[in-house]
């Protein structure tokens, strides 16, 4: 196995600050961004890589980063990093067991607050392609309206995006997607 790169919790952030092993890791999977090259051409860069902590508890539980406090000069645990998430993220189980998915299955995912979503997913990375679907997470109690489907629908439509709802928890272990598609009449 390769050695773990080593990645520095700022706030709410992780930050690889070896251009290197940033580049290493964005070519993994397209992990984080490289500061201030919103879609880089190429993947290796001279910048430090951002993670966010979804990300972050995923490659630190995949053991590919090692997490360190440098404020208090010690290891961050996997279990201090993921209360951290907690804190950050509304929902933070249901949406990191969609993430976990989506990431085992092969697909780029990354933060979809630009489109009014949990998430972005690319089939081959950004850059490469526009993003094909976004996605919702939605507990399975959790109450939707019509007109919420609808917005979203439109939203998708106009930016050329698949609208996907994610319901983990139904089914232990299970994640069902619900994919909409929308007619013209």
């Amino acid at each position: 196995m390769p050695r773990k790169i080593k990645v520095e919790f700022i706030e709410n952030f992780l930050v690889v600050w070896n251009p290197k092993n940033g580049s290493e890791l964005y070519k993994m999977g397209f992990y984080g961004k490289p500061l201030g090259i919103p879609k880089p051409k190429i993947p290796e860069f001279t910048v430090p890589l951002i993670l966010d902590l979804m990300e972050g508890v995923y490659l630190a539980e995949k053991r590919i980063i090692t997490v360190y406090d440098v404020s208090e000069m010690k290891r961050v645990t996997l279990k201090k990093l993921r209360q951290r998430a907690k804190e950050l993220y509304e929902d933070f189980n249901e949406k990191y067991a969609v993430y976990h998915d989506l990431r085992e299955s092969s697909f780029v995912v990354t933060p979809g607050i630009k489109f009014g979503c949990d998430f972005a997913v690319y089939k081959h990375g950004p850059g490469l392609e526009h993003a094909p679907y976004m996605v919702s997470v939605k507990r399975a109690k959790s109450d939707i309206t019509a007109t919420e489907i609808v917005k979203a629908g439109r939203l998708a439509t106009t930016v050329r995006k698949r609208f996907i709802i994610a319901v983990p928890g139904l089914e232990k272990g299970r994640i069902r997607y619900l994919i909409f598609r929308w007619f013209k009449a």
